[in-house]
C-alpha cells in the first residue's frame, strides 16, 4: 500500500477506533484516533463512514483489526452484532483495503511498542529477540495471537482463536468452578471465566462454592470493590482471575515456544495493574512443573498503549507482510 496516509481501525465488541497513520523513519505514527461506542452506529460501515467524512485528508486504503475470524475477507464480530466485508469497504472509496484479527494486529504492534508503555509482571527485561513472542489478554472477550519471527528476520504473526480452548483447572478450587460452569455451558472456555463478563461467571461461582449470596451483577463492580478492599469477597475473586490469566498465559508461551515474551493486552490489565503486579499471576506462570526454568527466562508484560493495535494495523498497511 503506497500512499503516505493511510486508514487503520481497531473494532471491538464495545468500541470501535480508527485513526489515519503515516510513516516516520519507517514507524507507524497514528493522527486523530477517534473512537466510537459500538451502540451509536447501527452497522459497522456507518462507523467507518462517519470517521471518514470527518478526514481532512481522506485515506483510500489501509487495514481494519476486528475482535473476530476474517473469512475470504469478512468478518463477523464474536461478541458484537456488526458485519462487514472487505468488499463493502471497498464501495467506501477504500481500496486496497484489508482485515485482519485484533490479537494479529497487536502481534504486529507489541514490538514497537515504546517501553514506557509496558509494565512488568515479572522475569527477565528482555526475551530472545529472534524468538516467537505471543500476545493475549482479557477484556470483552478472551484474544490470543503470537509473532512468529526467526534469526533471519522473518516475521509472521498467527491469527488465533486461542481464547476459545478449554479452561484447565490448576487446583481443587478451579476443579469446583469447572463443575459449577459445566452446569450453564456444555463447554467451558478460558473466555468463559478470563475477560469481563467471565469474571462476573467467576465471582458466582467461587460464591457458590463458599456458600454465599452475592447479588453483584456487574463486573465492573466486583473490579472496584477488590481494588478498594483486596481482602474482600471481591478481592478474592479477582485474585483467583489473576491467578488464572497467569496459568493461561504460561500454556500459551508453551504452545507457542514465546521465549520472545509474553504480553498482556486487553482493557482490563492496565485498570487493575497494582493488584496484577502483586497476584499470583507469575508464579502461576512459571508452575510449569518440569519446564519451570524455561518459563522463568520468559519476560512477561502488559502493553498500557491505548492504541497498540493501530500501531500494529499500520504496521501492517505500509509493510504488508503475509
Amino acid at each position: 500500500m503506497s500512499p503516505s496516509t493511510l486508514l487503520v481501525g481497531d473494532v471491538g465488541g464495545t468500541n470501535a477506533r480508527f485513526a489515519t497513520v503515516h510513516l516516520i523513519d519507517g514507524r507507524p505514527v497514528l493522527d486523530r484516533v477517534e473512537s466510537y461506542p459500538a451502540h451509536r452506529f447501527p452497522t459497522f460501515l456507518a462507523g467507518v463512514a462517519a470517521f471518514l467524512d470527518d478526514c481532512t485528508v481522506r485515506p483510500t486504503g489501509g487495514v481494519i483489526a476486528v475482535a473476530g475470524p476474517v473469512t475470504d475477507g469478512e468478518i463477523d464480530l464474536t461478541n458484537s452484532p456488526w458485519r462487514v466485508s472487505e468488499r463493502e469497504l471497498a464501495d467506501l472509496g477504500l481500496n486496497p483495503i484489508r482485515l485482519i484479527n485484533d490479537f494479529e494486529a497487536l502481534a504486529w504492534g507489541a514490538p514497537i511498542v515504546p517501553s514506557d508503555q509496558l509494565a512488568s509482571l515479572g522475569g527477565p527485561e528482555d526475551g530472545d529477540p529472534h524468538a516467537t513472542l505471543a500476545v493475549l489478554g482479557p477484556g470483552t472477550g478472551f484474544g490470543v495471537s503470537a509473532l512468529i519471527r526467526d534469526s533471519h528476520g522473518q516475521q509472521m504473526a498467527m491469527p488465533s482463536e486461542g481464547g476459545h480452548v478449554c479452561f484447565a483447572p490448576g487446583d481443587p478450587v478451579e476443579d469446583e468452578i469447572l463443575r459449577i460452569l459445566r452446569r450453564r455451558y456444555d463447554r467451558v472456555s478460558i473466555e468463559r471465566l478470563i475477560c469481563g463478563p467471565g469474571l462476573l461467571n467467576l465471582h458466582r461461582a467461587l460464591a457458590e462454592i463458599d456458600g454465599r449470596e452475592s447479588h453483584i451483577n456487574d463486573p465492573a463492580t466486583i473490579t472496584r470493590d477488590a481494588l478498594a478492599d483486596p481482602h474482600s469477597a471481591c478481592g478474592a475473586t479477582l485474585a483467583r482471575f489473576c491467578a488464572i490469566l497467569g496459568a493461561v498465559a504460561g500454556d500459551i508461551a508453551l504452545t507457542t515456544g514465546a521465549r520472545g515474551g509474553v504480553y498482556i493486552a486487553g482493557g482490563i490489565a492496565p485498570r487493575i495493574l497494582p493488584f496484577l503486579k502483586a497476584s499470583p499471576f507469575r508464579e502461576r506462570f512459571e508452575r510449569k512443573g518440569r519446564f519451570q526454568p524455561y518459563m522463568a527466562a520468559i519476560p512477561t508484560q502488559v502493553i498500557l498503549h491505548q492504541y497498540a493495535a493501530l500501531l500494529g494495523a499500520g504496521r501492517v498497511a505500509f509493510t504488508d507482510p503475509g
